[in-house]
């Protein structure tokens, strides 16, 4: 039997406001706990909520960069639950009329193809506190900190079929969301989760599947495992003759499974209603507009942009502008040096290996586009050479100064004086007459890599600062006249 996973997605995104959704209480990360809970997100008695105007252009923003519909009334509902870090006992959120509603994005994946994933809609609503198990003593505690913070919840249809299409699709929202600089999406931090909606079915049947939501997974690696894991769990259940139970359901990273959570609940259960103490939000054209005008270029238009200006390959315009810090980074070194494809080469590979070891944000990076398009610059003009280069970009990144003043001390000018590179050359032809009769003899596929022996050598008693192409032309020149 051959077997199809169906996927979909429900991402939660903390906005970056500087205060909660319906209360002045600050959502700086990394505060005390329960230092940042006021008696609005408390539902203290006599309290009431007041909206948060930054939340719902965030919210606007999020749909006209997903070219989906914005809902110009919106309205808040109660979502009634009892936990332990829901103080109110329910959660003001959005269902029957949401801020976003339908959209499609188009993402691609490692094999070239365009998936189109459709977006059903996008909510408004407020975050619930953190429950905390270690370091308790059997017990559990509970920050309410992030009680009130808004979020956007992005809920997708179950359009993906693969693991790996989820995470590009989780990507691009993320890419999206950081572009439009309403939250930094960092997961590790909870400003970003995901849950995931797996269900399985037959090749070429129509019906989903019973469906299990994988909850709260923070990091790309993990939802491409959980879901995999998850798929796998349910083929294995219908094949040895049991049947899959709706339920939430969480993945163990250790363990490498996913296990029960709770029953899977229906909206029934929440007893939704609409909150009495907010009325509906209407939004008109005028606002939308004002909104639309102030969006950033995005993912999608940049890397367009990148190929056509920039003369980049896609597949590097892409890796590029992944993110906006790096595609800022990149333009600056671009037109700092005047040398789009040799600036790309350095941020994707030398750039990164070093961000990625150095575990460095280009925040904190050593060197800042100027420096880094100050090298690519001395590359350029041949003062020195691009393995040298490799020498002052590490001296770089050890704080020693910018491409010149490294240059000059170390005394890594390129030696470019034909005269004294012909000096060289003569020297080593002299010092291998064997080496030299061998390359003679040679038939025309052997000679380049016979030819590498003599440049060796004359880059060697050069101390790397010969001019190569310099070297190779008279190499060529005097091997020809022998």
């Amino acid at each position: 039997m051959e077997w199809e996973t169906v996927i979909g997605l429900e991402i939660h995104v903390q906005l970056s406001t500087q205060s909660k959704i319906f209360s002045g209480a600050s959502t700086a990360f990394g505060a005390a706990p329960n230092s940042q809970a006021c008696a609005v997100d408390l539902a203290m008695p006599g309290t009431l909520p007041v909206a948060n105007e930054q939340a719902f252009k965030f919210a606007v923003m999020f749909g006209l960069a997903m070219n989906a519909d914005i809902g110009k009334r919106s309205v808040f509902e109660r979502k009634n639950y009892f936990y332990p870090d829901l103080p109110k006992g329910y959660q003001t959120t959005q269902l029957e009329e949401p801020i976003v509603g339908p959209g499609v994005i188009e993402v691609e994946l490692a094999s070239g193809e365009t998936k189109s994933i459709r977006l059903h809609h996008a909510h408004l609503e407020e975050d619930a506190g953190k429950s905390l198990h270690e370091d308790y003593h059997g017990m559990s505690g509970i920050d309410l900190n992030r009680a009130g913070t808004p979020l956007i919840e992005i809920v997708s249809e179950p359009d993906m079929r693969t693991a790996e299409e989820a995470v590009a699709y989780l990507k691009k929202i993320h890419s999206i969301i950081t572009y439009l600089g309403i939250s930094d999406g960092d997961m590790s931090q909870g400003s970003m989760r995901c849950d995931a909606n797996v269900s399985v079915r037959l090749k070429g049947e129509e019906k989903l599947g019973t469906r299990c939501e994988i909850k709260n997974i923070n990091s790309f690696k993990f939802v491409e495992k959980a879901i995999n894991i998850e798929a796998a769990r349910q083929i294995d259940l219908i094949e040895d003759g049991g049947s899959v139970v709706q339920e939430t359901r969480l993945f163990d990273v250790d363990k490498s499974e996913t296990r029960s959570m709770r029953s899977k609940e229906v909206a029934n259960d929440y007893r939704y209603f609409p909150c009495p103490d907010l009325l509906p939000v209407i939004l008109d054209d005028d606002y939308i507009e004002t909104i639309r005008n102030t969006l950033p270029e995005l993912p999608d238009a940049k890397r367009d942009r990148f190929v056509s200006e920039h003369g980049l390959s896609k597949y590097d315009a892409a890796v590029l502008t992944t993110d906006r810090p790096t595609a800022d980074f990149f333009e600056a070194v671009a037109k700092g040096s005047g040398e789009a494809k040799l600036a790309a080469n350095w941020v994707m590979v030398d750039l990164a290996a070093y961000l990625n070891k150095s575990e460095t944000t280009l925040a904190t990076c050593p060197v800042n586009a100027e420096q880094l398009a100050g090298l690519i610059s001395r590359i350029k003009d041949g003062t020195i050479s691009g393995k040298i280069a490799k020498q002052v970009f590490e001296a770089m990144t050890n704080g020693e100064g910018d491409a010149d003043t490294i240059i000059d001390k170390h005394g890594l000018k390129q030696v470019s004086d034909t005269g004294a590179i012909e000096k060289m050359v003569d020297e080593v032809i002299a010092n291998n007459p064997a080496q030299v009769n061998n390359y003679k003899n040679a038939d025309d596929k052997k000679r380049p890599k016979m030819l590498g022996f003599f440049v060796g050598q004359i880059m060697k008693a050069s101390k790397g600062q010969a001019n190569p192409q310099a070297v190779n032309e008279i190499l060529l020149k005097k091997l020809g006249e022998q």
